[in-house]
């Protein structure tokens, strides 16, 4: 990866609610992080340096969903400041594991984590970024695939747009030579709705895909679901991975609101 320019362009990290794993997934680049910090100024990574520089910065990366009133006020800094805006990882995509209070009722969680809730204070809803702000990428997983976050760098700092996947991860399955899981051995999996990306990481351990990536560019969940339910598997096998890692992602959510208004029937 060698320098586009001159001056190097500035890169910004920024996290929001989050578990911050996106970020390591920088800091894992391991042989390639020197040539990244070669190639760019990083002038706001806090996960990795106290040092912080002022904008405005070449390239920003979103990390975690808003949650909070200081969330929503602060990622409309970032934009300002930021000429590209790349969201990295399921909460910031989709508003992450944390979106999972959308399903229950707010007050009853938090009086039953917090001892005084009523300091609490919190957005109704955890949304994604784009929810807020422009965006201009999304990476999806959870966490992101390192080797997409260096294709993604890479392509923004020659002005180019990334070569990002954008089918399912069968095609993954097909490319790996990898026997499929759903078909085969009757596996619930996820697979032929999810983003490519993780490199069909766990059909090829023989498990089912859990959805890590988020819905596919087409989403056919009511097929899925049929031929899953179908073989017998419990439809709690299909909830659990749909409202787990991307519970927020629409296409997952209506799927799995259909599974539950049919009663987990065919």
């Amino acid at each position: 990866m060698a320098a586009a320019a001159s001056r190097r362009p500035r890169l910004a990290v920024w996290k929001f609610s989050s578990c911050d794993g996106c970020q390591l997934s920088l800091l894992d680049c391991e042989r390639e992080l020197l040539a990244v910090a070669e190639a760019v100024e990083i002038a706001h990574f806090l996960e990795a340096s106290s040092a912080v520089g002022k904008g405005p910065y070449d390239v920003s990366l979103v990390e975690g969903s808003i949650t909070t009133p200081a969330d929503a006020a602060r990622i409309q800094r970032v934009r300002k400041a930021s000429r590209t805006l790349v969201t990295i990882g399921a909460c910031a995509t989709a508003g992450g594991i944390q979106a999972l209070r959308d399903t229950a009722e707010l007050a009853e969680l938090a009086g039953a984590v917090y001892p005084d809730p009523d300091w609490l204070e919190v957005l109704p809803r955890s949304t994604p970024i784009a929810n807020h702000v422009r965006v201009d990428l999304e990476l999806r997983g959870c966490p992101i695939d390192r080797g997409q976050l260096l294709t993604v760098i890479d392509a923004l700092l020659h002005g180019r747009r990334p070569d990002l996947s954008t089918h399912s991860v069968c095609g993954e399955c097909k490319a790996r030579g990898t026997v499929c899981v759903l078909v085969a051995s009757g596996t619930p999996c996820l697979g032929p709705i999810t983003q490519a990306g993780c490199g069909a990481l766990c059909p090829t351990w023989h498990r089912g895909c859990y959805g890590c990536f988020g819905p596919a560019e087409t989403v056919n969940g009511a097929s899925l679901s049929r031929h899953v339910l179908a073989g017998g598997a419990p439809a709690s096998a299909l909830l659990g991975p749909l409202r787990s890692f991307n519970v927020g992602a629409e296409p997952f959510r209506r799927t799995a609101a259909r599974i539950e208004e049919e009663g987990g029937r065919t």
